[in-house]
């Protein structure tokens, strides 16, 4: 035998509102939440070739990684930006002339931001990838050739 209160429902149809008001506020929580996240993604446009030996003193904190996965003897900053990146809102910026980078946050979880890198020439796709960034560490992607040597993307994330 269901109860009625006072203000004619029952307390079966009490618990279901109030079921129901809790999901609407926990299901509204997490789309704003993930609506609302944003990834800090240092993106530096490096220069490798073998014409000569000079390392740019500002590439040292990755020095070591390019010198393990790069055979090249110098290593020079070409651009370094600043994206704040929000999920599926991709940003584009210029890489170097007639190539335009185009990163997009795809994924985000607690330790670990999905993006997804392009590299694009005269319309064209010449290098579309993606990435698994986890905060303070910085991932290389190496790129197309320029000049002497070829282009390579550090990535770094904040979150």
């Amino acid at each position: 035998m269901a109860v009625r209160r006072s203000g004619g429902g029952t307390d079966n149809d009490m618990r279901k509102r109030v079921f129901l008001l809790t999901a609407f506020f926990v299901f509204s929580f997490f789309s704003i939440s993930t609506a609302l996240a944003q990834v800090q993604v240092r993106m530096r446009v490096i220069q490798a070739s073998n014409v000569g030996q000079n390392i740019d003193p500002s590439l040292k904190d990755v020095h070591h990684e390019l010198g393990s996965l790069f055979s090249f003897t110098s290593y020079r900053l070409l651009r370094e930006e600043t994206l704040r990146l929000s999920p599926n809102q991709p940003v584009t910026i210029t890489a170097h002339p007639g190539r335009f980078l185009e990163v997009n946050l795809v994924g985000l979880q607690k330790d670990a931001a999905k993006l997804r890198v392009r590299v694009i020439r005269e319309g064209k796709d010449i290098l579309d990838t993606q990435v698994r960034l986890s905060p303070g560490r910085t991932v290389l992607i190496g790129g197309p050739r320029h000049g002497e040597g070829v282009v390579i993307y550090a990535l770094s994330a904040r979150f």
